[in-house]
């Protein structure tokens, strides 16, 4: 073959010729075929796809080629399945993990309503326990109220009093709200008696009451902590003995067994007055008797702890103690001269509670040394009004100061006795209204009860 002229590239027949296919026209006639050969030669050197000789010595490579192409396809084909398989997993695996992130967060919610259930339950539950609080609180304050009413309302109580005679007229009992029963002889002076384990509800506290086979009673007071208070009582309602069981100890607080049994009156009865000369006081009456207004805490708590200003002859019952002037002046007391009573009246207004503050704190500390000391409040009244009206108006002040004692300063009720006097002891002689005489008193009679 004769080599490619670069020349011929310039001819015009050359482009003629090449331009014929695109024209749709036969690229040779049968008097232009040995130049169009050689045209179609050059072409196929051009595009380097060579003569018939070369295609047929490329042919088994064309064919190589053809399944490396085919088996390249395939391959793509395969990635291409492989990559669609993949992104079917990937979606699969991101439906799966959707849908269990959604029940995941469903479950969460789910557990998350069922614990504002819970807590909306528990709040429930709770008000309800708030609102049983709020009403048994307010129920409390009702009665509270109600009782303080009835307390400060004297003639409310004279309405509900109860009175008869006895022993043929010569003895008057009257009988009032509140378990207090007043008895005046004839020519003889009024006492006032009184239930001490009304004091032991005042809390919450529980007090059940069991009768004995002697005809006498048996209550206990359950206190918070589970401290067990048992007083026993005698057929005529005296009581014989106090203690107390705290952890499975036993404190005796008044035992009047052992004094009673020796000394009877001629009915029958243990007898109340003790002919007694009174105290010698050797020692300066602001120590005797201590003005409470101007006492410090130490003062008050010395006066207390003091021993008896005078000897004593025996041990004495608690009706005794109560009923006996010359007995009780043989131990210090605490003027509560702060303490101001309005005429008429036995309620201590909720101001006035921080001035017990001191003599609370004394007290306590005494019992956290010695826990089975007694402690004695003592009511009184001015000259004005009936003697029965100013016995159980005392009578309830003395009450009251107590139960403030025992609820806002936490002193044990069975640690305290009350006893009002009226206006027997007036501490300014005067038949006029005096605020000075509308007191309570408070001193400890522990040396002076059988027990020790």
């Amino acid at each position: 073959m004769r080599p490619f002229n670069p020349r011929t590239l310039r001819t015009p027949s050359f482009w003629a010729i090449a331009a014929l296919p695109l024209a749709g026209l036969p690229l040779a006639t049968a008097a232009d075929a040995g130049p169009l050969d050689e045209v179609k030669e050059m072409t196929r050197e051009l595009t380097g796809q060579g003569g018939p000789d070369r295609d047929r010595d490329r042919g088994p490579n064309r064919d190589r080629d053809g399944r490396d192409r085919d088996n390249r396809d395939g391959n793509d084909r395969d990635r291409s399945a492989q990559r669609d398989n993949d992104r079917d997993q990937d979606r699969e695996r991101n439906a799966r993990r959707d849908g269990d992130e959604d029940r995941e967060r469903n479950a969460g919610r789910g557990d998350g309503r069922d614990e504002d259930r819970d807590r909306s339950a528990r709040s429930g539950d709770d008000r309800d326990k708030d609102r049983k609080q709020d009403a048994r609180r307010g129920d409390d304050r009702v009665k509270r109220d109600t009782r303080r009413a009835e307390r400060g309302n004297m003639d409310e109580i004279k309405k509900q009093r109860r009175q008869r005679s006895e022993d043929g007229g010569k003895r008057t009992v009257i009988e009032e709200p509140g378990n207090r029963v007043i008895v005046k002889e004839r020519g003889g002076r009024a006492t006032i008696t009184h239930d001490e384990t009304e004091r032991f509800r005042r809390g919450r506290g529980d007090v059940q009451t069991k009768k004995r086979d002697d005809g006498g009673r048996l209550t206990i007071a359950v206190r918070p902590g589970g401290i067990k208070i048992y007083s026993e009582y005698d057929d005529k309602g005296r009581l014989e003995r106090r203690y107390r069981k705290r952890n499975g100890r036993e404190t005796t607080l008044i035992d009047n067994r052992k004094a009673r049994r020796h000394r009877r009156d001629r009915d029958g009865r243990a007898g109340f007055y003790v002919d007694l000369r009174p105290p010698k006081i050797r020692i300066p009456r602001r120590q005797y008797i201590v003005e409470y207004e101007d006492a410090s805490e130490r003062e008050v708590y010395d006066a207390l702890m003091a021993p008896p200003v005078d000897d004593l002859e025996r041990s004495y019952t608690l009706e005794e103690v109560r009923y006996n002037r010359n007995l009780r002046d043989r131990m210090r007391r605490i003027d509560l001269d702060t303490i101001n009573f309005e005429f008429g009246s036995w309620q201590v207004e909720r101001d006035q509670y921080r001035k017990l503050e001191r003599v609370a704190r004394a007290i306590n500390r005494i019992l956290d040394r010695r826990p089975d000391e007694m402690f004695f409040v003592e009511g009184h009244t001015d000259a004005v009004g009936s003697d029965i009206d100013n016995l159980t108006l005392s009578d309830r002040r003395a009450e009251e100061v107590a139960i403030i004692l025992s609820e806002t300063f936490d002193v044990p009720p069975e640690n305290l006795i009350t006893q009002g006097y009226g206006e027997e002891f007036l501490k300014i002689e005067t038949e006029r209204a005096e605020r000075a005489n509308r007191r309570v008193a408070v001193r400890r009679i522990t040396p002076l009860i059988a027990s020790r």
